[in-house]
């Protein structure tokens, strides 16, 4: 029996999926990966190779509308399953779920998957905006995509409820909502707090992940703490909500940055921080924050989709709502003002990774979802 997963980033495979890969290997499957970026010699096929998975390039790019470029990534999709015949196909990110989707079906591959693991820039943004070209035209792709899966899993209850108010999902297709993508409580463990405060945002550099609200939100707290320390991870990606390189080297100059760029491992950048904020429009479930959250880390997050589902107000958090820099950081200071409430807050929050974001517990029902026997897996 075989198993392909398709993505659109190859970075994310083994961070975001490497323990649902192994859990599928454990369950007796053969293990087949499909991405860009993943030609022989690049590094990430050669860390599928040494844990025995195989892995296939495809010719795909993740942002940007090009509708040939399109068709031709889902005719190597098609070509590449007609040559593996896999029996299981799970594809995530927008374009692997429409393309992979339908090319799956068109191979003729006998089970069918797609996980939903946010929504993106198309379905950012207010009404009337320039995005509702995209978002009309994402919604139709979406609904052929999924019209031809098994079952689709989302991360969020707030995204499986849009997507069936939207009906791009109609009420006779199956869904999951899963805790989002899991955190390994063994990698990410708890780690003392450090002496001063220190905040942490990790994330793509888009306006959409709030990172405009927060660089606000640390110049408007340094004038009446200037001994915190505002950190900021991460890396301009391909969007067009992207933010400029000439506004990030502001707020770098300006001294109300810390940039760490880009990081391949964040566990020491949350070690040395003891309050984690996100302040995101919408997500599928952050990651970031649950591995801050392992490491019991107070959060700060937005009452977003994907956000609000992971802190319990005043219990390991606080949550504000989106798009506020004022109310960002009044939230921040109400923090900086209690720091035995930060400790408090941390521990609740290593408490909650434990009940509900343990990616073992994630994965065994993901496999459940997907008909796949989860004794061999354990």
């Amino acid at each position: 029996m075989k198993f392909l997963l398709v993505a659109g980033f190859p970075d994310s495979i083994l961070q975001f999926r490497g323990a649902l890969l192994e859990a599928l290997q454990a369950s007796g499957l053969e293990v087949h990966v499909a991405a860009p970026g993943l030609a022989p010699g690049s590094p990430m096929r050669q860390a599928l190779d040494q844990r025995g998975m195989r892995a296939h390039d495809i010719p795909l790019r993740r942002t940007g509308m090009n509708p040939l470029a399109d068709l031709r990534s889902m005719a190597s999709l098609w070509r590449l399953m007609r040559r593996i015949r896999p029996d299981y196909t799970l594809a995530y990110t927008i374009k692997p779920v429409i393309y992979g989707s339908l090319a799956a079906w068109l191979a003729g591959v006998p089970r069918r998957y797609a996980l939903i693991t946010g929504l993106g820039y198309a379905f950012q943004g207010s009404e009337g905006s320039g995005r509702n070209f995209l978002r009309s035209i994402a919604q139709g792709l979406y609904r052929a995509g999924l019209g031809k899966v098994h079952a689709t899993f989302f991360q969020n209850p707030d995204d499986e409820a849009l997507f069936r108010t939207l009906n791009i999902l109609s009420g006779a297709q199956v869904s999951h909502v899963v805790n989002g993508s899991g955190v390994d409580l063994d990698r990410y463990r708890t780690t003392p707090l450090p002496p001063e405060p220190r905040f942490l945002l990790i994330a793509r550099l888009l306006g959409d992940k709030g990172v405009r609200e927060y660089a606000a939100a640390a110049a408007s707290l340094r004038k009446s703490h200037p001994g915190c320390t505002f950190g900021l991870a991460g890396w301009i990606d391909e969007s067009p909500d992207a933010i400029a390189q000439a506004e990030l080297d502001e707020w770098i100059a300006s001294g109300d940055i810390h940039f760490l760029g880009r990081l391949q491992d964040v566990r020491p950048a949350i070690a040395a921080c003891s309050i984690y904020v996100l302040p995101s429009y919408r997500e599928g479930t952050p990651r970031t924050v649950l591995e801050a959250m392992a490491m019991g880390r107070a959060i700060v997050t937005t009452d977003a989709p994907g956000c609000r589902q992971t802190v319990e107000e005043g219990g390991n958090g606080r949550l504000v709502p989106p798009r506020s820099a004022d109310a960002l950081a009044e939230a921040m200071k109400s923090l900086l003002q209690a720091p035995e409430r930060v400790a408090a807050m941390g521990a609740r929050s290593r408490a909650i990774a434990q009940e509900k974001y343990d990616v073992h517990k994630i994965n065994q029902a993901m496999l459940r979802g997907m008909g796949i026997d989860t004794e061999q897996a354990r």
